[in-house]
């Protein structure tokens, strides 16, 4: 094996690694809010992973290009979305976890309100 197609197995070990260990902060952690930040770090670092561990072994083929052409997608939107859903979930009343230690989004529209 090339060393480009070792490189792109290592991203992708790397990649699945991530994404699992985000799976895992899906299920155990407490709340709506801790569970988006497990899911979102997952997304932005596991599957850009793999994306880039594609286009090294894949090399610059049209699959190899249609994978780098997703990370950036993937970059933008992963964390635009798990905001959206945190604000959302945030203003319909879905309260943090008992043992949060600081909730800075009502301090800021307290600040606002004045």
């Amino acid at each position: 094996m090339a060393w480009n197609e070792w490189v792109g197995l290592a991203f992708i070990g790397v990649g699945v690694l991530f994404d699992a260990l985000g799976c895992l902060g899906l299920l155990r952690f407490p709340d709506i809010y801790n569970r988006l930040q497990a899911g979102t770090k997952c997304v932005t670092f596991g599957t850009c992973g793999i994306l880039l561990g594609i286009l090294f072994h894949q090399g610059i083929t049209t699959f190899g290009i249609k994978a780098l052409l997703g990370i950036p997608f993937l970059l933008l939107t992963s964390p635009v979305g798990a905001h959206a859903l945190a604000r959302g979930a945030y203003k319909a009343g879905i309260p943090l976890w008992d043992k949060s230690v600081m909730d800075e989004y009502t301090q800021s529209e307290s600040s606002r309100a004045e």
